[in-house]
């Protein structure tokens, strides 16, 4: 009985030592970061990883997460310098720097987060309200963002926070607005394209009209250049006449009759009614065409005329 007795003890002992060594460790892990709570008093803040003891039952510890942490701000409408609203969703980056600052303000995350998106507006309306529609848009958005990257870093310190980056994801005018950017962009696209189109009549109006003079000088000079060739041609043809009619005139005047021949008695409407005696008919009067030698003259050329079709 009293072996029993003893065993019972030892065994209550044992599970109270197994409770009390358990209650007595906590492990921080690397993602997270502890505070120490002694009978709601913070004692100690563990930032590094590893295996901790701490007094049970009167000592609680409080993981803190020590990764960086979002922030997503809901969708804000801003007015900006200009008087152009803006519909801007923006968002943050932050991370827990004193656990001690953090547990004794906001005492979580999700605390933390409401705090700070209230923050992060209030920058936002700031920063953007100071500048113009352009410029949060296209020109300096970096530049705005970082503005208000330290506005909210500076006030986040007081619960012990740091804040790593903001950025502004979306900026764009509200709906309401944006048909009638839109339609004022294209009427804007539609008189260039309307001016651009004139330049490009004008241009092709002066360059046509180049063209034209530059033919009509072409022309003109090309022209005038084959009228000295075929003066020059006459010329020369004139001189082959004369020096051949020098020659042989008979036979010249020969060849300018059978040529005369070829052209009179084409077969055309023209009808001609000339006398056989006459110098145009000297060669089927005579084969040396002078008159006189062949056939005799006739009497009467109107009873010896010919009719020539």
């Amino acid at each position: 009985m009293r072996f029993s007795l003893t065993g019972g003890v030892a065994f209550v002992l044992a599970v109270v030592a197994v409770i009390v060594a358990y209650g007595s460790l906590y492990t921080v892990y690397q993602t997270q970061q502890a505070l120490v709570v002694r009978l709601g008093q913070p004692v100690t803040v563990r930032s590094e990883p590893g295996l901790y003891l701490k007094w049970p039952l009167i000592d609680s510890v409080i993981p803190i997460d020590k990764r960086i942490l979002d922030l997503e701000a809901p969708s804000q409408e801003v007015i900006a310098s200009d008087q152009k609203r803006l519909v801007v969703d923006s968002f943050a980056r932050y991370r827990v720097e004193d656990p001690l600052k953090f547990y004794q303000t906001v005492g979580s995350v999700d605390a933390a987060n409401t705090r700070l998106s209230t923050l992060l507006i209030s920058a936002l309306r700031r920063v953007l309200g100071e500048a113009s529609f352009i410029q949060v848009v296209r020109d300096e958005r970096p530049q705005l963002t970082q503005k208000m990257r330290e506005q909210l870093d500076h006030e986040a310190a007081a619960f012990g926070i740091a804040v790593v980056d903001v950025r502004i994801r979306r900026a764009d005018l509200p709906e309401q607005n944006s048909q009638a950017v839109f339609q004022r962009m294209q009427t804007e696209r539609q008189r260039e394209a309307a001016e651009f189109r004139a330049q490009g009549s004008q241009r092709s109006q002066e360059i046509r009209s180049k063209a034209d003079r530059d033919v009509t000088v072409l022309v003109a000079e090309a022209t005038s250049k084959a009228e000295q060739i075929r003066g020059e041609g006459d010329a020369q043809r004139n001189r082959v006449f004369n020096d051949a009619y020098g020659r042989d005139v008979d036979f010249f005047g020969f060849y300018r009759s059978m040529q005369a021949y070829e052209t009179g008695f084409r077969h055309t409407d023209t009808r001609m009614l000339l006398n056989p005696d006459t110098d145009f008919f000297r060669y089927f009067v005579a084969p040396s065409g002078k008159i006189g030698e062949g056939a005799p003259k006739a009497d009467n050329p109107a009873k010896t005329g010919s009719a020539v079709k």
